[in-house]
């Protein structure tokens, strides 16, 4: 492989690592440089391939009734790595896709390791990539080294747009108590018992959330003081500082369950998800935080049925950074001030891994074609990834632009009158008729 005459993805991610796939099955050579392990970041903690730093679920799965679902069934029709990967590692997780994060990201460095046309390079690519690499994919996601960070910055001419992002904690198995605890899904969705299930009475409740208000946090650096927080990844302290009841309509909401041994339902509960195979690692669902290690220990043990409970990874906080893409890349991603680079994955502004990995799908497809001398025009934006692609490139406003995870607002109308409980599985179909149609032509 001439190492110059291939294309240069820069960052092993799920974007980096799917766009890999994508050119590779082109014919068309790919160098894919990753710096971890010579560099290591805020948040990973191994030299795999498409590591997942945060959560282990892809969200939902139905692909009738919900946007991501239906960004999982395209990327599934156009041969996406990162989606077979996830099936092939799946854990139960009710009508969500969760994953073992060590046998999915193994899968995904096994199948890029023994492609002929793909070389992984494990270094730090500092700064802007050289000259002669006529064709670069920057998939560095939201810890994109300072080095490579400032040279973009100065490329664009644009401030560095950034927000905080939660990790929340996971616990060992065989340290929760479950002569309080019970597992059941809400409504008893997918197999009906995939979460474990902590409840609490009103005082428990009242007294949990004055605990997290009053601990302590992580300490800002003076730089980071005006860094807005991702909405959609809120750190659980930040929710209960909006009001005492915040947490009883969002994570800790006890709809839909009862207590099997009581019949009860409870005042609040926390939920429990699978995060390997093994069953041993459940992470605490919607618990990102940003409290200290030692305030983590204290506060989520007051928790009915945590209350030995053994921390495999306690939650922690870091930085993301991404472009203002609406204002600097093009309609296939390119970067406008130097049309050589493109973009893909949570850099470009999207949310999420899947929305990450779709991105990346895209700007694969997208460089093969062109180093190829051929045309590839954008998914249609009925589709889960033309609209995503579509409000990222140009959709969104720029002065007010922040991370997006998919959603039906983002999809173009749906012609006629349908009903309301009609309109999702009617988005869906027609999303996958132009995926499908998309994909024929290409």
């Amino acid at each position: 492989m001439g190492k110059h005459d291939a294309i240069h993805i820069i960052g092993g991610g799920l974007a980096g690592s799917e766009a890999a796939w994508q050119i590779a099955k082109t014919g068309q050579p790919v160098v894919l440089h990753e710096m971890r392990p010579e560099r290591g970041t805020a948040a990973h903690q191994t030299a795999g391939l498409a590591e997942l730093v945060c959560s282990n679920s892809f969200r939902s799965d139905d692909h009738e009734n919900n946007a991501v679902g239906l960004l999982h069934e395209e990327m599934r029709r156009l041969d996406s790595l990162i989606m077979a990967a996830g099936d092939a590692s799946k854990v139960p997780a009710g009508s969500a896709l969760a994953v073992d994060r060590d046998d999915f990201s193994g899968r995904v460095t096994k199948t890029l390791e023994d492609h002929p046309l793909v070389a992984i390079e494990r270094r730090e690519v500092a700064g802007l990539p050289p000259e002669d690499w006529a064709s670069v994919i920057v998939a560095t996601g939201p810890l994109t080294s300072p080095a490579l960070s400032e040279a973009i910055a100065a490329l664009t001419g644009e401030d560095e747009l950034a927000f905080f992002d939660a990790i929340a904690p996971i616990i060992y198995k065989d340290s929760i108590d479950f002569d309080v605890a019970w597992f059941q899904s809400r409504y008893d969705k997918g197999d009906g018992a995939d979460y474990i299930n902590c409840p609490m009475d009103r005082d428990q409740y009242e007294a949990f959330v004055a605990a997290l208000l009053e601990g302590e946090k992580s300490e800002f650096k003076d730089w980071e003081k005006d860094t807005p927080y991702f909405e959609g990844c809120l750190p659980i302290e930040v929710t209960a500082a909006r009001g005492p009841e915040t947490l009883r309509f969002g994570p800790m909401k006890p709809v839909g369950l009862r207590d099997p041994r009581s019949g009860n339902r409870p005042h609040a509960v926390v939920q429990l998800r699978q995060d390997n195979k093994l069953g041993t690692l459940y992470n605490m669902v919607g618990f990102q935080t940003k409290l200290k290690y030692a305030e983590q220990s204290s506060v989520f043990r007051m928790i009915p049925g945590l209350e030995a409970a053994k921390f495999a990874r306690l939650g922690g906080l870091h930085r993301n950074t991404f472009l203002n893409s609406p204002k600097l890349l093009d309609g296939t991603l390119r970067l406008k001030a130097e049309p050589r680079l493109r973009f893909a994955g949570q850099i470009t502004g999207v949310e999420g891994y899947v929305e990450s990995a779709a991105i990346g799908l895209l700007a694969g497809r997208f460089a093969a074609a062109e180093i190829s001398g051929k045309a590839l025009t954008a998914p249609p934006p009925e589709s889960a990834m033309g609209a995503l692609l579509a409000h990222i490139t140009g959709g969104a406003d720029a002065r007010t632009f922040q991370p997006m995870n998919i959603n039906f607002g983002l999809f173009p109308p749906l012609e006629g009158r349908i009903k309301k409980k009609e309109r999702r599985p009617a988005h869906s179909a027609r999303a996958l008729k132009a995926i499908d149609a998309w994909s024929a032509g290409v």
